[in-house]
């Protein structure tokens, strides 16, 4: 039998775990989403196709428009700088009215696939120059890398399906097609952009389809990368919590301010009630406070023994009532007031203790 030392640490580094929401927000911060380009040039090309079947009259209008401008006024004139300028200048609100709405409808399509993507997001993180973006070793290494397969196995699928639609919409139009050299060429020119609009329209929902599984696939691979081990867990646990020895330290400074703002309180007492050597429960009435008397200090054993140590200095009547002491000892707390059921317990000590004030 053979006995294998296995290092438990090379399985702690082992990014196994899923990651942490407030990982997935540092990488959100700094531009690294799921996300797929393909969906956004997808949405584009789907955009524009649909533009083309409703406002394509209008665009072919302001087309000819612009052309029949351009060859009747300015085709024979002398080519200068100023003149070509000038032509420019003239043309461009012709130009901006039959190119502008294409481009707008491709700009809305572009935001809507970010947005559905990613929302709404700004970093400068990937701006922002690194030294192994032109490191040729880290370059090769992509090069040859597991999702550069993938990018050429997807870029092939494209090309594959694309091709195979539009060549059946070819298919099925084959008539058309052959019977172009018949036709006169105002009809060809029909016949090519329905046949042109078809295939546009086919080929951008198909490639919708497969940047759909794209997207898909980039979530899965974004979320394998930012995986974490229950190391990185812990590490991260510990950031946020702080770490367990400085959060003991920060509570024991906490219940020593309590304890020193609780002594200070002693010396108002009007009573203190004791076990007589476990507890002490220091007790003051203040009709304007509270219409109960309250706790203004509470202790078992040494606490007991100081707080004890207080009222004799100042000179509190201590009251020895065993039973009553553990009981306002289990049911209150610093501040709380006596509960009622032992109101009339409580008012024969107090009474008790303002005839002897009295008296004194």
């Amino acid at each position: 039998m053979f006995l294998v030392k296995v290092d438990l640490q090379f399985f702690a580094g082992e990014k196994t775990e899923k990651a942490t929401p407030k990982k997935k927000q540092d990488s959100r911060k700094k531009g690294q989403v799921a996300k797929s380009q393909d969906v956004t040039t997808a949405l584009i090309l789907l955009m524009v196709f649909l533009y083309f079947l409703f406002g394509a009259k209008q665009f072919l209008q302001q087309m000819m428009k612009l052309l029949r401008e351009a060859f009747q006024t300015y085709m024979l004139e002398e080519v200068t700088a100023e003149r070509v300028f000038a032509m420019f200048k003239h043309l461009l609100p012709s130009i901006a009215l039959a190119a502008g709405p294409v481009m707008l409808a491709a700009f809305i399509a572009a935001l809507g696939a970010n947005y559905m993507q990613v929302g709404i997001l700004f970093s400068t993180e990937a701006l922002q120059p690194k030294l192994e973006k032109i490191n040729p070793i880290s370059g090769a290494k992509r090069i040859f890398a597991m999702r550069a397969l993938v990018e050429l196995i997807k870029s092939t699928l494209k090309i594959m399906c694309i091709g195979a639609v539009t060549f059946f919409i070819l298919w099925i139009h084959i008539e058309d097609v052959l019977n172009l050299s018949q036709k006169s060429i105002g009809d060809s020119l029909v016949v090519l952009s329905k046949l042109v609009f078809q295939m546009g329209l086919a080929a951008s929902l198909m490639l919708l389809f497969l940047s759909l599984l794209d997207y898909l696939y980039q979530k899965f691979d974004f979320e394998k990368n930012i995986r974490m081990s229950k190391q990185d867990i812990k590490d991260e646990h510990k950031n946020i919590e702080g770490d367990p020895l400085i959060k003991s330290k920060i509570k024991q400074k906490q219940r020593e301010m309590a304890m020193s703002r609780m002594m200070q309180e002693v010396p108002k007492a009007d009573v203190i009630i004791t076990n007589p050597t476990h507890y002490a429960i220091a007790l003051k009435y203040d009709e304007e406070k509270m219409d109960a008397p309250y706790v203004v200090a509470s202790g078992v054993d040494f606490i007991a023994q100081k707080i004890k140590g207080i009222a004799k200095s100042h000179e509190i009547i201590m009251v020895e009532n065993r039973r009553l002491a553990r009981a306002l000892f289990d049911q209150t707390k610093v501040g709380d007031a006596v509960p009622e059921e032992f109101f009339k317990a409580v008012a024969e000590i107090l009474a008790y203790v303002y005839r002897i004030q009295n008296k004194m």
